[in-house]
C-alpha cells in the first residue's frame, strides 16, 4: 500500500536556502523597495544571508518535506 506524498511549498523552495551544517538561512526582505534613499551601510546588510530562527525552523520544515 503506497503512502501520500507530501506537496513542497513552492514560494518557501524558493526564498530559503541550506548551510554546509544544514541550518537553514533566508535574504531580508525590502531589499529592492526606495532603495534610493536608504544609506548605504543599510543597503550593504542586505547582501547577507541570514539564519533563521529556531521557531521559524520548525514551521519552514513543515513546507519543505523533502529538504530546500
Amino acid at each position: 500500500m503506497a503512502k501520500y506524498k507530501l506537496k513542497t511549498h513552492k514560494g518557501a523552495q524558493k526564498r530559503i536556502g541550506v548551510t554546509g551544517s544544514g541550518r537553514l538561512t533566508k535574504r531580508k526582505g525590502h531589499q529592492s523597495h526606495l532603495r534610493r534613499r536608504k544609506p548605504k551601510d543599510v543597503k550593504r546588510l542586505y547582501s547577507d544571508e541570514q539564519p533563521l530562527s529556531a521557531a521559524d525552523t520548525r514551521r519552514v520544515r513543515r513546507l519543505l518535506p523533502y529538504g530546500p
